[in-house]
């Protein structure tokens, strides 16, 4: 689940936000649009991961729940594909989203525009990792009741995979219940181990992604050099 994700997370981000501001640049219209434009591709870049991860997260959720084989899973789903329709497989999805695309976009706005503010155009690992680490915190403060909402939604999901049809459907639902049990303090539950788990977790994710980019840009850029050496030896004389 988390290959296929990571992957597609990041292309889907590079890519979006390359072209976007390929596309104001040429409309004129860069000033607002740089700042916005990280959180707008990395919520897009979000939302596609996941929704298409999303029938593996909940066969995930199902097997940390209770002990099952694969062919236990296999024959638990099938039955209710054929009792509810194939979208079941996708049910959840609105609570996943609730937490990851927000958390995206916060994190992407706040990463990349921290780079501009100490402009930083040239990579360094040191501060990828501090601007990593800075900005996960902050997407996970904000987005912990999205956190807490989701992870009530995966023991309602593992009840009704098993048959219970007394349980909650709606994200609204048991955010309310929450509320009503535990109130505001309820929403903000595990605070601290999830900063302690996303913190690390963001830093080593975007200076990993980040040393990896900067390595492919100086080994292509060294190729092409050489290419250049060896088409034209008067043009590296000119650059």
């Amino acid at each position: 689940m988390a290959v296929p994700a990571t992957v597609m997370y990041f292309t889907i981000y590079d890519q979006l936000c390359d072209r976007l501001r390929k596309n104001f640049q040429t409309t004129g219209q860069s000033g607002i649009a740089n700042f916005l434009i990280p959180g707008l591709a990395g919520g897009s870049a979000r939302m596609v991961a996941a929704t298409v991860i999303s029938p593996l997260e909940m066969i995930r959720t199902k097997m940390q729940s209770q002990k099952l084989s694969y062919r236990e899973i296999d024959t638990a789903i099938r039955q209710l594909i054929r009792s509810e329709g194939v979208l079941r497989l996708w049910n959840g999805l609105n609570a996943t989203l609730l937490r990851d695309v927000p958390f995206s976009i916060i994190y992407w706005l706040n990463y990349e525009n921290l780079k501009r503010l100490f402009d930083m155009h040239e990579f360094d690992f040191g501060f990828s990792f501090f601007a990593g680490a800075t900005s996960g915190a902050i997407a996970a403060t904000i987005t912990i009741p999205f956190d807490v909402v989701k992870t009530h939604r995966q023991i309602e999901l593992g009840k009704q995979l098993v048959g219970d049809r007394t349980s909650s459907k709606r994200t609204k639902d048991i955010m309310m219940k929450i509320y009503e049990e535990r109130g505001y303090r309820g929403l903000f539950a595990g605070i601290v181990p999830r900063l302690i788990k996303v913190a690390p977790a963001c830093a080593i994710m975007i200076s990993t992604y980040e040393t990896g980019k900067n390595f492919f840009r100086r080994y292509n850029h060294s190729i092409m050099i050489e290419q250049q050496q060896l088409e034209s030896p008067s043009a590296i004389t000119q650059i």
